[in-house]
């Protein structure tokens, strides 16, 4: 039997509902006698009204009761948000089986038929209110956990953001002129694909790509990066080979199984004369297309230890033809 100094020292609430005076007084003073903290409303609407300002920890309400019986009370407390998750135990005078059927359908935690025994009263009334209270918590800390997940995946997704982010910027940085170069690229390409109508998640996807579609650079050689005059068979082949450096890094990237496929492929073509594997149109995946139409674009618009920037406009190239 629960004890009343801890009942008492927990300070449950009860709001007794019920338009029998004398039955209201009753279960007042016998919850009182228990160490409950009773209320008491002679009405549904009363009721309801108080069970928003009181937030109980259980409602006892009676099933019979003029203009709103107990099954609409409950009904219009379900209804609100500051009261739908209090549990009520309906009190009634009826003990049968369609009775009980109905009284659990409505929502209600148990019934109790009158009169009662105290000791059964608060038997279940505490029980309902532990079991009430333990999926509160298990709520509480399954929302807590879940907000620490989320910082946590938050802060593991920044780490990974910064960590592209360099390796971007320690390929850039072995050639002066080619500064922002992955940056840019990875723009372009997002600028494209919203252009062709891709979603989110892959203009992100891509971005990504775009920005380390050519970190298989970090194995080339820097006498050959830097390089003003023209490349030797030797070393074009060697420079050649940085999409397949690339796709061996980023393929390590279980995070990301995609993300290799801009470094591998952006330098296939669509006539089939590229490289590393000479794919030919539609077999080159969508992404690296993209990739190779923004990379083409800012070599072309970047001045290059090759080559100066190339005038955009057609007049300027060809003339005015008009």
């Amino acid at each position: 039997m629960y004890q009343k100094e801890v009942i008492k020292k927990a300070g449950f609430k009860v709001l007794i509902v019920d338009d029998d005076r004398i039955s209201l007084n009753m279960t007042k003073a016998v919850l009182n006698e228990y160490g409950f903290i009773a209320h008491t409303a002679s009405s549904g609407q009363e009721g309801i009204e108080m069970a928003a300002k009181l937030a109980p920890h259980l409602i006892l309400l009676d099933k019979q009761m003029p203009e709103m019986d107990g099954f609409g009370t409950l009904a219009r407390l379900r209804e609100r948000t500051d009261t739908f998750s209090i549990p009520v135990v309906f009190l009634t005078g009826m003990d049968d089986k369609e009775n009980e059927i109905r009284c659990f359908e409505a929502g209600a935690e148990d019934f109790i038929t009158k009169p009662f025994v105290p000791e059964v009263v608060v038997q279940r009334i505490m029980r309902i209110i532990e079991h009430n209270t333990l999926l509160r918590d298990l709520d509480n800390i399954v929302a807590e956990r879940t907000s620490e997940l989320s910082a946590s995946e938050a802060s593991r997704r920044r780490l990974s953001d910064q960590i592209i982010y360099a390796l971007a910027g320690a390929v850039d940085a072995k050639d002066e002129y080619t500064n922002g170069h992955s940056r840019r690229v990875a723009e372009y390409a997002v600028m494209i694909a919203d252009a062709i109508g891709r979603n989110e998640a892959y203009k992100e996807e891509l971005y990504y790509m775009g920005l380390l579609h050519d970190v298989g650079k970090i194995g080339i050689p820097d006498e050959i990066i830097h390089k003003t005059s023209g490349l030797t068979d030797e070393e074009y082949q060697t420079i050649r080979r940085h999409p397949e450096i690339g796709a061996n890094i980023l393929e390590t990237i279980e995070e990301m199984p995609h993300l290799s496929i801009g470094a591998h492929y952006h330098h296939e073509r669509f006539d089939g004369r590229g490289y590393p594997e000479g794919l030919k149109g539609y077999d080159i995946p969508e992404q690296a297309r993209i990739l190779a139409v923004a990379d083409s674009y800012d070599a072309m618009t970047s001045t290059r230890t090759y080559h100066d920037v190339k005038p955009q406009d057609y007049e300027k190239r060809h003339g005015n033809t008009v």
